[in-house]
């Protein structure tokens, strides 16, 4: 769930967080109305004063894509700022830990930034921090980043192993030079006699790159039989793959 109302997530934190938490925070996000420094030394507590649970209580709680009360706080935290949001929300980013960061990322959706907080997302994009790299590709990310980018962030999520469906706007901002990247990709985890992620077989297929795929079923003849069976499996969760190898 990505939610895009803070009443929603006011929801959420009234239903999960204890009382004391509930006070604690509504108190903030009024005094970060009216001095937005205030945000400041409320930013880090709210962890410790809501909780971290997720707000879907059904969600594994170790699913990265899985809003937390801890998220949802500092969400409204910012939102509470509005159009005065300035320097506050890159020195929130810069200077938080992993989980404040998050908050600053999974905000953005319901903030006034434009594109102004573009190099953050670009930021958590060069980490290997699977945390910030999962709160950075949300709908903030597919309505404001490059098309290059946002392919390398679909990429990272890939080589990561952080699973790509949870993107719901993939299909629309998927190019040819994704479907590239990532058939490139596929044919290097083949030729390594591993397996390919099944789910990026749909975005490959929308714009099916020549040269990468006539290399992975090339791989069907190679000598080593770790990478023919690899080949083997990849071919059988792609039918443009098995369309090429009926034709070559």
């Amino acid at each position: 769930m990505i939610p895009s109302d803070p009443e929603d997530l006011w929801a959420s934190i009234r239903m999960l967080a204890p009382a004391e938490g509930v006070r604690w925070l509504e108190e903030k996000v009024e005094g970060a109305a009216e001095d937005p420094e205030a945000i400041m030394a409320a930013f880090p507590a709210v962890g410790r004063k809501v909780g971290r649970t997720t707000l879907d209580p059904e969600a594994d709680p170790r699913d990265l894509h899985a809003w937390r009360l801890d998220d949802a706080g500092r969400t409204l935290l910012l939102v509470a700022l509005g159009d005065r949001l300035g320097g506050e929300l890159e020195e929130l980013y810069r200077y938080g830990d992993a989980d404040e960061r998050r908050g600053v990322l999974r905000a953005l959706p319901l903030l006034p930034v434009g594109a102004s907080a573009v190099p953050l997302v670009e930021d958590a994009l060069r980490t290997n921090d699977t945390r910030l790299i999962t709160a950075a590709m949300g709908p903030y990310a597919f309505d404001h980043l490059d098309d290059a980018t946002l392919a390398q962030g679909v990429l990272k999520y890939v080589f990561l192993g952080i699973p790509i469906s949870p993107l719901t706007s993939l299909d629309e901002r998927a190019t040819p030079e994704m479907a590239r990247m990532l058939a490139d990709y596929a044919h290097e985890r083949v030729a390594a006699g591993r397996d390919v992620p099944a789910e990026v077989w749909p975005v490959i297929e929308r714009f099916p790159p020549e040269e990468e795929l006539n290399a992975i079923v090339a791989e069907l003849d190679h000598p080593v039989d770790e990478r023919r069976r690899a080949a083997e499996r990849a071919l059988a969760h792609s039918q443009v793959l098995r369309n090429r190898d009926a034709n070559l």
